[in-house]
């Protein structure tokens, strides 16, 4: 198994820094938009819309409900 040199050995640690910069340097973009919920809003706006509807149809239907309940208590 052949060694390698101290230079070697330097030169690699080096390279290996490097790389890992650029892979930090992307991978903070790669966050910086996928939590950009603005962003995110403005993609899937039909998705966030039907969502807001059926959320809104199932805490109204809920509100009535329960309304529904304590007047037949009475």
């Amino acid at each position: 198994m052949p060694t390698r040199t101290p230079e070697e050995i330097r030169a690699s640690i080096e390279s290996n820094r490097m790389e890992l910069a650029h892979s930090l340097t992307r991978l903070r973009g790669e966050v910086a938009e996928i939590t950009d919920w603005r962003k995110q809003i403005a993609e899937h706006r039909r998705e966030v819309l039907v969502g807001a509807a059926v959320a809104g149809f199932v805490i109204g239907g809920g509100i009535a409900a329960i309304g529904g309940l304590f007047r037949r208590r009475k």
